[in-house]
């Protein structure tokens, strides 16, 4: 019989505990919800599925279950590889709604580690499981002899899991604050703006995957082995309880209509008979010269041809239309596509093709659009013309 502790239950496991629970409740909303953009959904059930199934191991280790399940030990270290990515995957669909098999790509750590553990560890017995929980929890307790030959080279990798674990996230965290800054540009506003609640949606979820590096890096450094695993956990909670937060208070959260800002604009210096004048001019470049089927059309570009700053088109777009650049320009661009779609002239033409010549540069976002706006896919609406 191996010696064990027994069950110890704090303020800290209570909390850890409730992180668990709303992480996978939270998880499964995600990952079945039928509504609003489906694919960033899922990676964001599948993100909260991961912190949630780590945070598990975090809570058995912390209270000292993990004694009496020793099969389990590490089990969730693998997953530790997806939470970054999973971010990063979520932020990015979320803008640009598009999905590509080459995302399945950013899953390869997870299962390369996933199939190391398995071949090197899990089948181990439960004496070298048994010492792995003790130098990552209890360091003072003396580990028991056994013929697993953790200094060879080929453990070098889990030996140095954080270490790796801390470069991956740094990766993703420099893509993840990338794709936000490049959408808040490409809208014209500055990264702190409020004012597209997508983007600074997208640019809050960044924010929280760098706060998870910042306290990681804090707490591997003050602490030795995995001690502090608990207060990671513990900000891993209070994460998911943020966003079960913002998805109750935001009583539209599934769907990306612009919400109408009438106190981010009171002091806005556009009078109603300006913006008149202003939209009048935007419909009749939008319809005469087209210029959103230009795959480089942006908020600036055309704020400029208007002679309008990018805040003060922005305001006339969501005072006015109730509309953000994105939804605006898509609605143009569907416009045209179903235009081609239906004509004679363009059978030959490939969907692909159709949705290059809209502006688009990606026939997934495209078909993304098209269905929105539509309530069909391009292919279907092609058929019934």
């Amino acid at each position: 019989m191996l010696p064990s502790l027994p069950l110890k239950i704090d303020l800290f496991a209570i909390i850890i505990l409730l992180g668990v629970v709303q992480g996978f409740f939270l998880a499964f909303f995600f990952l079945t919800t039928k509504q609003g953009n489906k694919v960033a959904h899922r990676y964001l059930g599948l993100f909260l599925f991961a912190m949630a199934f780590a945070i598990t191991e975090v809570l058995m280790g912390y209270t000292n279950y993990t004694f009496q399940t020793l099969y389990l030990v590490d089990m969730a270290e693998p997953l530790n590889f997806t939470v970054a990515p999973l971010s990063f995957l979520y932020i990015q669909t979320y803008i640009t709604e598009r999905f590509t098999k080459a995302q399945l790509l950013h899953f390869i750590p997870f299962f390369a580690y996933l199939v190391y553990m398995s071949v090197l560890f899990y089948p181990l017995p439960d004496i070298p499981h048994y010492n792995s929980y003790l130098y990552a929890f209890h360091p003072d307790m003396a580990r028991v002899p056994c013929d697993y030959a953790e200094g060879e080279w080929y453990y070098w990798f889990k030996h140095h899991i954080n270490d790796l674990m801390f470069a991956h996230m740094v990766v993703y965290l420099v893509a993840s604050f990338y794709v936000v800054i490049k959408a808040f540009r490409k809208d014209g506003l500055p990264l702190n703006s409020n004012q597209n609640p997508k983007l600074s949606w997208s640019r809050n979820q960044a924010v929280s995957l760098a706060s998870i590096v910042i306290i990681f890096l804090i707490i591997k450094i003050t602490f030795i082995h995995d001690l502090g695993d608990h207060i990671i956990a513990g900000h891993i909670t209070l994460i998911i309880y943020a966003i079960s937060f913002s998805v109750i208070s935001r009583s539209k959260f599934f769907h990306d209509e612009q919400a109408k800002a009438v106190k981010k604009y009171e002091k806005s210096s556009l009078t109603t008979d300006i913006q008149d004048n202003v939209l009048d001019k935007l419909t009749e470049v939008m319809n005469t010269e087209k210029p959103f089927m230009n795959d480089n059309f942006s908020l600036p570009g055309l704020a400029k041809m208007l002679a309008v700053s990018p805040h003060h088109l922005s305001q006339i777009l969501n005072e006015k239309l109730g509309q953000s650049f994105f939804d605006y320009t898509a609605t143009y661009r569907i416009k045209e596509a179903q235009q081609l779609l239906a004509s004679p002239e363009y059978t030959h033409i490939k969907i692909e093709e159709i949705a290059e010549m809209v502006g688009y540069n990606s026939k997934s976002a495209f078909n993304t659009s098209f269905k929105k706006i539509v309530g069909q896919t391009p292919s279907q609406f092609r058929i019934q013309k």
